[in-house]
């Protein structure tokens, strides 16, 4: 499996190894040992999947609030994402900055989403479905978003007028979001 850094801490871009032949293919989509070695060490809990039928569909931008923060280990199983990752750990230098990664069915790329950062994608063609695993269970009480469209955060999304939910098309911007995140209790 390869690992690659991005510009936000504890965000990174996995790309595992696949086995191909005139049958299909074989990968190893997670292996806990493997990626503790690569120095990431979570424990997943929880497996989340979802549909999207059209293009366009925009989900996000999510996160859950301490103590039920949630790190997620993001993969697409068919179709393809745009898959954003914005840090709102409070006094983090890249605190309001985002990366962007496509994520599909070609390319097997997964994305490690820790606490204290926000996750977001858009289905770049219809019937994309995603596979997620987290590490804290879902607690609708202390489940938050930002507005997808945020100005300040200024993301290249590539679609203009996306498929929103009700609940995620009245998000708060940024500025507004309740957000209880710190560089001090990531590392912890």
């Amino acid at each position: 499996m390869n690992i690659k850094k991005t510009k936000l801490q504890g965000v990174y871009i996995l790309e595992p190894n696949v086995y191909s032949d005139n049958r299909g293919f074989f990968m190893e989509s997670y292996n806990r040992s493997v990626l503790k070695k690569l120095g990431i060490d979570l424990a997943f809990i929880q497996d989340n999947q979802s549909l999207s039928k059209e293009t366009g569909v925009l989900r996000g931008l999510h996160y859950q609030l301490n103590p039920k923060a949630q790190s997620k280990l993001v993969r697409v199983v068919t179709g393809a994402i745009f898959d954003v990752v914005v840090d709102i750990r409070e006094n983090s230098p890249t605190f309001g900055q985002w990366i962007s990664v496509i994520l599909s069915e070609d390319n097997k790329r997964q994305v490690i989403v820790p606490k204290g950062f926000a996750h977001g994608f858009c289905t770049l063609v219809p019937n994309t479905n995603i596979f997620y695993k987290v590490d804290e269970y879902y607690d609708p009480n202390l489940e938050r978003g930002i507005l997808w469209n945020d100005p300040d955060l200024d993301i290249d999304w590539p679609v203009s007028n996306p498929i929103l939910s009700e609940k995620d098309s009245k998000l708060p911007l940024l500025i507004n979001a309740e957000i209880n995140f710190s560089i001090k209790e990531d590392r912890k």
